[in-house]
């Protein structure tokens, strides 16, 4: 049995670019509508009714942007 916990995990390992989920193309999550609505509201901008799970996550972080959260 290997020893783990002394091991460090880079946090940015996890990070995948949405373009390369195999779940992508799939709707979004509830979690991702409702925080999309959330910062849509916030940034005054209307979103498609068609995003993809991918789609969503890209539009999240540009929202993210531009109404100063996720900083």
């Amino acid at each position: 049995m290997t020893d783990r916990s002394n091991e460090q995990v880079d946090p940015r390992g996890a990070i995948k670019d949405p373009d390369e989920w195999v779940t992508g193309d799939e709707p979004p999550t509830a979690a991702q509508e409702s925080y999309l609505k959330t910062l849509a509201r916030e940034a005054d901008e209307d979103l498609p009714d068609d995003l993809t799970k991918a789609e969503a996550s890209k539009r999240i972080d540009e929202l993210q942007a531009e109404t100063g959260r996720g900083r």
